[in-house]
Parts: structure tokens; sequence; C-alpha cells
């Protein structure tokens, strides 16, 4: 039986993690949050969004380095050190939420890639919703195709990736410094008149700080998971605050707001070569959408393997024993999320699933590091840390929308006491 390939840090963790971060809301949304937000309101966005990634990546990194690690991510990093209650009722949202992670990207491509008006007509597709649904579900096959083949060819399409990213960044800087537009008159500093409020927008933004989680459900294809999780997550949540308020500012001081809020694709406005942005656009939201293809069926699969959900979800096949109904499975549900249709409704959602997860991540190491003599991690920071986490999270879920936060922690808390009447 042949063996997967294993990844290295950079490779198995930091990119897929990276690539996630700098995808779709990056490229389609911060320039529609800058226009409302203005300047300063997304800089705070941004350093509360990354600041609470950072937080619960801490706390997963210590987790992570207290057992052996194999292949489920997050959820068998908890399950192992937290028990497999607490690990199952965080493993099954993370799921959920890398799951609408696909839908929320493809959505995502399928309105960059018809805003090309030679597409759009080349396929007879008017830009709305409709369209948006069909294009987004021929590309979820064709990942999932990719997926079913082989996970090394996919991690292996990352490179090419992370070159078209590089390219358009380049293409942005260059039309920066040469712009073929003229500047506006006064930089985009202070939020919109009647503008969308604050929270709704750090709704919207949010899914952009949870690309980590990518990197962390690769834990079972790497060569040395207790050093890569750790090093890889700072990493890439470290590299995306550095793009995102830098991009922020060349938003604010080299498009007006009237673009800002209104242009299909602002971005594109400021690409020196604009088929180089595209080929960034495409290049995040695919990739993206693909990591977590990869990462969402191996943890559905690792939860199922400890009977917290049916045994058939483990059933496996090809040379590497990849979880293909598992994959089928995330495939219905990421198809569910397409049909939604809309990147600011989906996005919200995204939020709360991630949202209620990290809030839990960092109560149960704060809990752990608190009462366990067993817990050793080699990572080490402090229970605080957690506990600012856990705060942190329960602040944003409250203002986002109460309810959605009641009736998300009540749910969680059911399937941790309806895991443990089971185990």
């Amino acid at each position: 039986m042949a063996k997967s390939k294993k990844f290295g840090t950079f490779s198995g963790v930091f990119l897929p993690s990276f690539l996630a971060i700098v995808g779709v809301i990056m490229y389609l949304r911060l320039g529609w949050i800058v226009g409302q937000a203005g300047l300063y309101n997304t800089i705070l966005i941004v350093l509360f969004a990354c600041t609470i990634a950072l937080i619960t990546g801490l706390s997963i990194a210590s987790i992570a380095t207290d057992k052996k690690i194999k292949a489920g991510g997050v959820y068998y990093i908890l399950s192992r050190s937290l028990g497999l209650p607490m690990g199952g009722a965080i493993g099954i949202s993370i799921t959920l939420a890398m799951t609408f992670v696909i839908s929320l990207n493809l959505i995502g491509f399928a309105e960059s890639f018809l805003a090309v008006d030679a597409i759009s007509n080349f396929l007879n597709l008017e830009p709305n919703l409709n369209s948006y649904r069909i294009v987004a579900t021929v590309f979820l096959i064709i990942l999932f195709i990719t997926n079913f083949i082989s996970t090394s060819l996919a991690v292996k399409t990352q490179y090419f990736v992370f070159g078209g990213i590089i390219l358009s960044f380049i293409s942005i800087l260059l039309g920066v410094i040469f712009p073929s537009n003229p500047q506006p008159a006064m930089p985009v500093l202070y939020p919109a008149d009647n503008g969308v409020g604050f929270m709704v927008l750090f709704a919207i933004f949010f899914p952009a700080a949870t690309g980590f989680t990518t990197g962390v459900a690769m834990s079972g294809e790497l060569k040395n998971p207790k050093k890569s999780i750790p090093l890889g997550v700072m990493g890439a949540i470290i590299a995306g605050i550095i793009v995102y308020i830098l991009m922020a500012l060349v938003f604010s001081f080299t498009i007006d707001r009237n673009v800002l809020l209104h242009a299909e694709s602002p971005i594109i406005e400021l690409g020196y070569f604009s088929s180089f942005v595209l080929l960034g656009i495409w290049g995040a939201t695919l990739s993206t959408a693909l990591g977590s293809v990869l990462g969402a069926p191996k943890t559905l699969a690792a939860i199922a393997n400890d009977g917290v959900l049916p045994k058939f979800l483990t059933k496996t096949s090809g040379k590497t024993n990849e979880p293909r109904i598992a994959m089928i499975l995330i495939a219905i549900i990421a198809e569910a999320g397409i049909l939604i249709g809309d990147l600011n409704i989906i996005a919200p959602i995204v939020t709360m699933f991630f949202m209620v997860s990290y809030a839990f991540i960092n109560l149960a190491f704060f809990l752990e590091k608190w009462s366990s003599t067993d817990f050793r991690p080699s990572f080490k920071i402090s229970k605080y840390v957690g506990l600012l986490g856990f705060l942190l999270c329960l602040f944003f879920l409250f203002e986002i929308h109460p309810l959605s936060m009641l009736l998300a922690v009540v749910v969680m808390l059911l399937i941790h006491a309806i895991i443990k009447r089971k185990n």
C-alpha cells in the first residue's frame, strides 16, 4: 500500500494557511469594507479579527505540542488532549465552518469570473445569483475530482497559486507607483454616511482571519506536526495582518469611495496589469476552497473513526486511503452553501461557526492548563491567553447577533452532552 507524501512547515501549514487568509475577502470585499468603514475602522476590524485568530492559534499550537498528532487537524489535537466530548463538539463545528468556506470562496470566484465581460458573454451567463450558483457548482465538482485523484497533486497546485498571488501583488504595487487613474481628492478615512454598521462589516471580514485552520487540518500529512503547526500557524497569521493593513492603506489612499462601494472588484482598478490581479483572485479563491476540500473530509473521517459520527464516514479508497464517503458528504453540504449564492450572507454564517468554535477552543485550553497536571505542552503560553480569547469571542458573538450566539452555545453544549453520554 502506497504512503502519501509528508509535508514540511512551509508547504503543509504556512502556505495553505496564508493562501486561505489572503483569499476571497481580501480580493472581493476588503475594498468595499474600506469604503463603508473608512481606513481607521477597517484597521480596527483587521486587528480585532486577527487578534482572535492569533490567540486561538496560540491555544491550538500549545495543545498540539502536548500529545502525538495524527490525521484529523483541530479535532484530533483537541480530542486527544481534552477528551472526545469537547473535541467532538468543536470538531463538528469546525468541519461545518470549513465546509462553508468552500461555498464562500467558490461564490467569490464565480463573482469575479463572470465580472469579465468576455467570459460571461461566451458562457451566455449574466452576473447574477443563479449564474454564480452554476459556475460555483461546476468548480466544486472540479476541486473534488482533483482531491479524489491525489492529495499530493492538490497540495502541489498551491505553488502555482502562490505564484499567481505574488504576480497580482506586483501588479498592484506597480499600479500604486504608476497609477492609470487620478488619485482621489481625499483619502477614505472615516465611515460612509448611512453606511453598514461596524459589527456587520466585522462579521463579513472575520472569515479572512480563520484561514490558519486549513493548515492545522493537514496534521496527518505533516512530517513533524509538533514543530510545523506552531511555526506555520503563527507565521501565516502575522503575514496576513501585514498584508491586510497594507491593502487597506492602498485602498484608502488610491481609490475613490464611490468606486470602492459600487465597483464589482475595486482591487482590479489598482492593478497595472488587470489580468494579473484576476489571476490572483481566481488563484486565491480556488486554493482556499481546495484547502478546505482537503481538510474538511479528513476531520470528518477522524471524528467518525472515534465513533462520534457514523462509522461509514471512515471508509477509504485509493492508494493513499482518502476518506471518499466523507468527501461526498462535505461536497453536498458545500453545495447547500453555494445555493445561498450571496457572499455577504455566507460570510457571517462562516463567522458564527468559527467564532463559537474558537471560543470553546480557548476555554478548553484555559481549563486544561489551569486544572490538569497531565497537560505538559512543549509550546508554553499563559492560561490567561486562552481566557482572553474566550471572552473576546463571546463579546463579538453577542455584538454580532445575541440570539445566534445563545443558540450556537446551546448547540455546542448539547453536542458535548450527547457525545459524553455516548462515550
